[in-house]
């Protein structure tokens, strides 16, 4: 199998980092990318065995770039560092990339109860959705936090935001390229510590502003 790095961007998630580092496969090396932190997740992942880069413009779009320029691999995943996804996941979301049957691979979150994810962000999720597949032209059915492509044809892409609107700059820009998209379903849990964005109204308004500019772009 090909080497698959996975870049997990981290701002303060030191009590999620050990389940989430020992959920990786064996051939899925992280990248833990930490933007910020001040609760010693850079300290625990490098004592986990991780390679741990800083990230010192923070947002989600900057420490996705910063780790997909740092990464070395020829594949790259994307993955929440906040225990939210299971990394034994990561083998199916890659097959389509490693069998070239796919050129970016996105995931569909199932998830476990209305803990996982609220009513409020479940249904932004679907409006958001629903936007991108017209834009697109390809059925969207979730904004996935895990994905997985090949780096050098991600950085062809020269994406430009570095907030929350990278996940769906990265399908539009992606679409617009003419690669083939394909969604795999994986499960997803509620979330290990408090999250510092969509766990608040303020910072959730904020995650779907950013993405809604990025459709409109």
């Amino acid at each position: 199998m090909e080497a698959v790095q996975v870049i997990l961007p981290c701002w303060n998630e030191v009590a999620a980092l050990p389940s989430v580092l020992a959920s990786l496969p064996a051939g899925f090396t992280p990248l833990v990318v930490d933007n910020g932190s001040d609760d010693g997740s850079a300290e625990m992942a490098r004592s986990l065995g991780a390679v741990v880069i800083d990230c010192p413009e923070r947002g989600y779009g900057a420490a996705c770039d910063a780790g997909l320029r740092a990464a070395t691999a020829p594949v790259v995943a994307v993955m929440d560092a906040d225990g939210s996804l299971d990394g034994a996941d990561l083998p199916r979301l890659v097959a389509p990339i490693l069998g070239r049957s796919a050129d970016l691979s996105i995931c569909s979150r199932r998830p476990a109860g209305r803990a996982a994810w609220s009513w409020r962000l479940r249904f932004a999720n679907r409006r958001l959705a629903g936007q991108l597949s017209r834009r697109t032209g390809i059925k969207i059915i979730d904004l996935g936090p895990m994905r997985a492509a090949r780096r050098e044809a991600l950085l062809d892409l020269d994406l430009r935001d570095r907030r929350s609107g990278y996940p769906a700059e990265t399908l539009i820009a992606a679409a617009d390229a003419g690669w083939r998209i394909c969604q795999v379903d994986v499960g997803y849990a509620p979330r290990i510590g408090k999250s510092k964005i969509t766990g608040t109204p303020l910072g959730a308004l904020r995650a779907v502003q950013d993405l809604r500019a990025a459709i409109r772009s």
